[in-house]
């Protein structure tokens, strides 16, 4: 195994579960921590009143940790998540608590995930022994669409998960859930839609879904960047135009594409490319990731994955993972087009001067709505 797979393999797999308010985060935390692979899984939450577990699920606690049946772990965030994580690592390493082999973040129902996948990607210290598996989001499948419309988190929340469960769909229409589901695909279409009645559903399902396959101890990404998926959803915002709604929704101002390069990238080019996006626009990258064809290393592609303003530390792979040796990246962001993300690349790398750098950059649009 190469040293990069080795690195991977090592490090805890990090998943985030978060939903808005009533979405059901609690009762699919209980059902999950009750299944025999989830044995050795620590919790980090905000308040243990706010997750709810039951009772018989726990095992012992103290001020700060509860120790769950099965040998699972769950403490709360005393100061802030990195502290958190870091002191859940040493206690893990100094045998002060038992073993755990996976740590799921429960957010909050108003909380905006970005912060969090932050925290994993940009600490140093943290990377070293943490690597981010995904993102898990609940929707209440009976009022889900009233609540994207409504609210800037749930709309964010939905936006940069890897799977999305639809929750109550044993009591809500048929009709409500297929409308959800079609509205989640546009919005998402990296992002598998599951159902999830009563919080019952296959860890399998939920994890192991970043470009890491433990199961073939191998990187996956052609998975991982679900291109196909945008096939599906032509457009360039990634949502039906056909609507009747009012034009200043939430979701309106949502895109997702996906955009292909066939040359090789100077490495100076790529990072400056993706430097001026979160300079400029940062706060409006949703999510990126992607697999890039740098022209020093043609034979090892890099793999790119960030939120907002940071980007994970750039990691190279041994091998391309198939014959197509196009730069590959999907976008989720807020009030930008694919056209001026592929104009603002070719203008760099056909150095271009300043002004025309400058002029290419994509822009906020006027009277824009509250910021995400």
């Amino acid at each position: 195994m190469n040293r990069q797979r080795n690195a991977l393999l090592n490090q805890i797999p990090v998943t985030i579960i978060t939903g808005f308010l009533g979405s059901g985060k609690t009762t699919l935390l209980s059902k999950l921590l009750r299944h025999p692979k989830m044995g050795q899984t620590a919790v980090i939450v905000n308040e243990f009143g706010e997750i709810g577990l039951d009772h018989e699920l726990i095992e012992s606690s103290d001020e700060t940790d509860v120790t769950l049946m099965g040998g699972c772990l769950c403490c709360t965030v005393k100061s802030d998540l990195i502290d958190t994580m870091q002191r859940l690592y040493e206690r893990r390493s100094s045998g002060d608590v038992p073993s755990f082999d996976r740590l799921v973040i429960e957010t909050t129902g108003l909380a905006d995930p970005a912060p969090v996948l932050q925290a994993i990607m940009a600490d140093r210290i943290l990377e070293q022994v943490y690597r981010l598996d995904g993102v898990v989001t609940l929707i209440d499948a009976v009022n889900g669409m009233k609540t994207l419309e409504n609210h800037l988190e749930a709309l964010k929340q939905a936006a940069v998960a890897d799977r999305l469960v639809l929750t109550k769909t044993d009591v809500a229409s048929s009709e409500d859930v297929d409308t959800l589901t079609k509205k989640l695909e546009q919005l998402n279409p990296t992002a598998s839609v599951l159902e999830a009645a009563y919080g019952d559903v296959s860890p399998e399902r939920l994890l192991d879904v970043g470009i890491f396959d433990p199961r073939r101890k191998s990187t996956d990404v052609e998975r991982w960047i679900n291109e196909e998926a945008f096939a599906h959803h032509h457009g360039e915002h990634g949502h039906d135009h056909h609507h009747h709604h009012e034009v200043n929704r939430h979701d309106d101002h949502i895109s997702a594409f996906c955009i292909r390069h066939e040359e090789p990238i100077p490495s100076a080019a790529a990072g400056f490319f993706l430097d001026v996006l979160m300079a400029e626009r940062g706060s409006d990258l949703l999510r990126i990731k992607g697999i890039l064809n740098i022209a020093e290393v043609p034979s090892k592609p890099m793999v790119i994955h960030g939120v907002q303003h940071v980007i994970h530390t750039p990691a190279y792979l041994d091998a391309w993972p198939s014959d197509d040796h196009d730069s590959r990246l999907v976008f989720i962001v807020k009030d930008m087009t694919k056209e001026s993300i592929e104009n603002l690349l070719r203008v760099l790398l056909e150095n271009r001067p300043y002004h025309e750098i400058s002029d290419a950059l994509p822009k906020k649009p006027s009277g824009n709505i509250e910021t995400l």
